[in-house]
Formats: C-alpha cells, sequence, structure tokens
C-alpha cells in the first residue's frame, strides 16, 4: 500500500513501462522524436537545452515542467498565452528533447541552467511559470537571482510541503531506477489519473508516450535524471525560505489535487499547504480551480490560461 502511494510521490505521472497492454508493441518513441505540436530549438551546450519559442509581447514567459514531464505538457497553454506573450516552454537536462547526461540535477542546477538560458537569449521582463518541481525550481530560482524575473507563477507547485527526514529517506529508498523501468502500462495509467480530478481518453496520448518510451535509446539516462529529481526536490527544501520571495506571484492549484499534501504522510486537503505557502510569500495571490487535479494546467487549461493572463494584466 505504501509502495503504491509513493510511486505518485510529489508531482505528475511518474513512471513508463510495460509488458502488456495497448502500446506495448508499438514502436518505441525516440525522445527526439515526441511530438509536442510546436517545434523546438536548441540553445547551449554541455547540456544543450531543447525549448519551444511562440509568440511575441512585452513579457517572456518561461514554462518549466514538472518530473518525469517534458515541454509538450503545456501545449494547451502556449496557443491562448503566446497571443499576448513571448512563450519558450523549455526541456530541463534530461528530460525530453533535451541533453542527457552525467549532471548533477540538483535544483539549484536547473535553476542556474534557466538563467544560462535567459542570459543567451538576452530576455527581459521575464515571467517565471513552474508545475510542481518545476515550481520549486521557480523558489529556488527567484531567491538565488533576485533581480532576475519580473513575476512568478507556481501551478500546484511542489516545495510548500515539508517533509521530516525520516520521510525524506523512506521516499528515497522508493523511488528507483528498477521500480521506473518495470511499472506495467495499466500502472502509467493509474499513476496518471491520480494526477486529474477525473481522467479521460483525451488524456491518452500522455500513457501512449510513456508506454513507448521505454523502449528509447537513452531511456535509462530519462530514468536516472527521475531519480535524481525525486532527490533534488527532498535535498533543497523551500518551505521555510519563502519569505525570501520578494516579486509578485500567483499561485493555482486544483481543488483535488490528489498528490499535494502527501496522501499518506500528510492526510489533509490541498488547500491546507497552499495557502500556508501563499501567506509565506509577502505580495502573493492565490487562484483555486474547481474540479480539477494536480494537472491543472492541463485538466482545467481554460480557466488557467485565464488566471495566468488576468495576473499579467
Amino acid at each position: 500500500m505504501k509502495t503504491k502511494l509513493f510511486l505518485s510521490f510529489f508531482v505528475l505521472i511518474l513512471f513508463v513501462g510495460c509488458s502488456t497492454g495497448f502500446y506495448w508493441d508499438e514502436p518505441a518513441l525516440q525522445f527526439s522524436d515526441i511530438e509536442y505540436g510546436f517545434p523546438t530549438k536548441t540553445i547551449l551546450d554541455n547540456p544543450k537545452i531543447a525549448y519551444i519559442d511562440q509568440g511575441s509581447g512585452d513579457f517572456t514567459i518561461i514554462l518549466v515542467h514538472g518530473l518525469a514531464s517534458n515541454a509538450g505538457f503545456w501545449r494547451y497553454n502556449i496557443p491562448e498565452l503566446s497571443k499576448k506573450f513571448r512563450v519558450i516552454a523549455v526541456d530541463l537536462p534530461g528530460y525530453g528533447k533535451s541533453q542527457k547526461g552525467d549532471y548533477p540535477y540538483t535544483l539549484s542546477f536547473y535553476a542556474d541552467e534557466i538563467k544560462k538560458l535567459i542570459d543567451e537569449l538576452k530576455l527581459k521582463n521575464v515571467v517565471y511559470l513552474g508545475h510542481s518541481m518545476g515550481g520549486q525550481i521557480g523558489l529556488i530560482l527567484s531567491i538565488k537571482y533576485p533581480n532576475l524575473l519580473n513575476k512568478l507563477i507556481l501551478a500546484s507547485p511542489a516545495g510548500f510541503e515539508k517533509f521530516e527526514r525520516g520521510e525524506g529517506d523512506w521516499l528515497r529508498s522508493v523511488i528507483t531506477m528498477k521500480g521506473i523501468k518495470s511499472t506495467t502500462e495499466e500502472g502509467i495509467r493509474r499513476n496518471l489519473s491520480n494526477n486529474f480530478y477525473h481522467f479521460g481518453d483525451k488524456w491518452e496520448w500522455m500513457v501512449e508516450e510513456r508506454v513507448r518510451m521505454r523502449k528509447a535509446n537513452d531511456f535509462n539516462e530519462f530514468a536516472y535524471t527521475v531519480v535524481r529529481s525525486v532527490n533534488a526536490m527532498l535535498d533543497e527544501p523551500t518551505s521555510e525560505k519563502l519569505s525570501a520571495v520578494k516579486i509578485p506571484t500567483l499561485i493555482i492549484y486544483g481543488k483535488y489535487d490528489g498528490l499535494i499534501p502527501n496522501p499518506y504522510l500528510h492526510p489533509g486537503f490541498p488547500s491546507d499547504v497552499y495557502e500556508k505557502g501563499a501567506k509565506g510569500i509577502k505580495d502573493s495571490k492565490i487562484v483555486q480551480l474547481d474540479n480539477a487535479g494536480h494537472m491543472v494546467q492541463i485538466e482545467k487549461a481554460d480557466e488557467f490560461n485565464e488566471a495566468v493572463l488576468n495576473f499579467l494584466r
């Protein structure tokens, strides 16, 4: 029971792998061939970072995905947001089409890579929008580089919930490469459904993507990245540092988030965690979306986009 609960830990769909199911006999899906719905570019070196670049405007919104995800998870937000602003959705190193390899994969490492991207593209008036783990990276980025960002938007952010030492040690022992590589297709679908208030057929592309990714040439590197990322969230807690965030911040979450707070260690309501986090950030606004789970930017894309646009107006 504990293992089942923690395989859904922190962010979104965790792991892929399968021995039976609808998609197991489909050909391998290499990370470079994942369809995001938008063309990608690359920037920087060692690691190279892949990103989507759409639209133009006075602000540039940088979209940063959560654990085990990629830039394609913003496909329901980019079209609307890019009507008003330049939108850049990144694949973090180790994920999606970005370079994989022997990198630190700490949250500070990710924050530094985002800063490098901002500097390289000479971006001004930057708004950072991060989902789940991407939200915790945004907290670190805004604290470490207080003059870099104009505004901060956190979607179902990790980093508000506090984990004690023993809890973190147990979580580390549960999330392993072996577990990532052995999850069945049904397990993938079940993990996905935990991220939604109502999981329907229109999200089936996520299941197919993850099952077919299991055969990718660099899947082991991806699995390593996921394990390291879980450790990173525990190694760089931010729940006690929220007062150091000095820029206007919007927090958007789903009323029925099934992952935050952790349903086994900290049973309670999502509002308990998110509203407490909002109180820690002096200049913050919080928006709760009804009938939505952890994947709020996908499940309630229209309402999510409207909340973002209202904040930026």
